[in-house]
């Protein structure tokens, strides 16, 4: 162990002397394993980052829960769309039948929303507001986290009552201070007035969309439905399974009920579309999963360029130090010894080359959130992966130079000098 850590210790001081008297030179064949290391790291950190908020969004929109509607979520460009649009929209009455049938259900709700509204107060008006008209067990799902004031109420439900939850954004833009909100009476669509009875905390945006709660109000479906058709409305029921209960068990028995309540034949396809939250995460990993790739193979073509770059120096040096190697060699080093020292030489520059590509990745980490519009961060194993792509690719790069410097006749490599 002693002697390895010698040998270790002489490596980083021979690196180190080679970056001092060559430095230029030295640089510009780090450049290739900088920008290989610059393209992966920056390419996976970018990815996990953005993976990380896709996923926390999607998540947001329930766990363990089907939202039942005549899209299908995760079919892409290719869907057969004309096929859905015929399709019957959900209705508010097979939601109730499906808290009957489905024994596997722990929440069942109906929402129908409406984009672009304007909302009034007084002489101000603002415009692209979204309403959700929600039933009781909506917050039990999709949990709303209110800043000030209350959520809506069971009575609130019952008699479809005209009041509603303000979303952050909304109320910051039409009182200048969102907290002044709750408690006023504002005019919505169809010159109907309703009042604030709470602030939602503010969200922030999502990445898939999903429930834009800042730029919304939420409101009672009685109250919405005096105001819009359900029918044009995006109706869609959305069913929480039991947290004992397997996904597949829930689908099993939602696409049985809504077959019998839509009373369709055996024969007959289903009309509507069994939209899984958990199916839709695992879409979302394997799209990032083809990006990943995409990535790494631009990023092994650069690290091939940086691994020859460093094969190079390693070749000069080799030829620089012969008499040195030669002089080692005669007072007793072993082959092994010199083929070590080398093979860590050219680890330490590629580990030099990957610091500068990490330190121009974590600059542009802090610029991400205005960029980007999401903090990207450089995840610990990315760290290590970068730190063991350098070893192994200096390793590569150097086990042909120090074969060489390893097999040298001493004799013949002091009188080289």
């Amino acid at each position: 162990m002693r002697r390895f850590f010698e040998i270790l210790g002489s490596s980083l001081n021979l690196t180190w002397q080679e970056f001092k008297s060559h430095k230029v030179r030295t640089l510009l064949s780090l450049s290739g394993v900088a920008f290989g290391i610059f393209c992966i790291i920056s390419v996976l950190a970018t990815v996990d980052s953005l993976e990380y908020a896709v996923q926390n969004d999607i998540k947001a929109l329930g766990t363990n829960t089907v939202y039942i509607d005549k899209w299908e979520y995760t079919e892409g460009g290719d869907s057969p769309w004309w096929k859905y649009m015929k399709r019957p929209e959900p209705k508010y009455e097979e939601m109730l039948l499906l808290k009957k049938k489905v024994r596997s259900a722990a929440n069942v709700a109906f929402n129908i929303s409406a984009s672009n509204n304007k909302l009034e107060y007084g002489d101000d008006v603002i415009t692209g507001v979204n309403y959700y008209g929600i039933t009781e067990e909506f917050v039990n799902i999709q949990p709303v986290e209110i800043q000030l004031g209350r959520f809506l109420q069971p009575a609130d439900f019952d008699y479809g009552s005209n009041v509603v939850v303000m979303g952050y954004t909304v109320a910051e833009t039409l009182f200048g201070n969102a907290e002044r909100a709750v408690g006023k009476q504002v005019k919505m669509k169809g010159g109907k007035r309703a009042l604030v009875v709470g602030l939602i905390k503010k969200q922030g945006k999502s990445i898939v969309g999903g429930w834009d709660y800042d730029n919304s109000l939420l409101m009672p479906l009685g109250f919405m439905k005096q105001m819009v058709r359900e029918k044009y409305s995006s109706p869609i029921i959305m069913v929480q399974g039991k947290e004992t209960v397997p996904m597949a068990q829930l689908r099993d028995e939602l696409a049985g009920a809504m077959r019998s309540i839509r009373k369709l034949k055996p024969t007959q396809e289903d009309n509507f579309a069994l939209n899984d939250i958990d199916a839709f995460s695992s879409f979302a990993s394997n799209i990032f999963g083809g990006i990943n790739l995409g990535g790494w193979a631009i990023a092994i073509l650069s690290l091939i360029v940086g691994m020859f770059s460093v094969a190079n120096i390693m070749f000069v040096t080799v030829r620089e130090r012969t008499p040195q190697i030669g002089l080692k060699k005669a007072i007793g080093a072993r082959s092994s010894t010199i083929l070590t020292e080398f093979l860590m030489e050219s680890a330490f520059l590629c580990i030099m080359g990957g610091i500068l590509g990490l330190s121009v990745v974590f600059l542009l980490t802090l610029l991400s959130k205005s960029v980007v519009g999401f903090t990207v961060f450089i995840a610990p194993h990315i760290l290590i992966l970068a730190v063991t792509i350098c070893i192994i690719v200096g390793i590569l790069a150097g086990i042909i130079p120090a074969s060489i410097a390893a097999k040298m006749d001493p004799v013949v490599a002091i009188r080289s000098k």
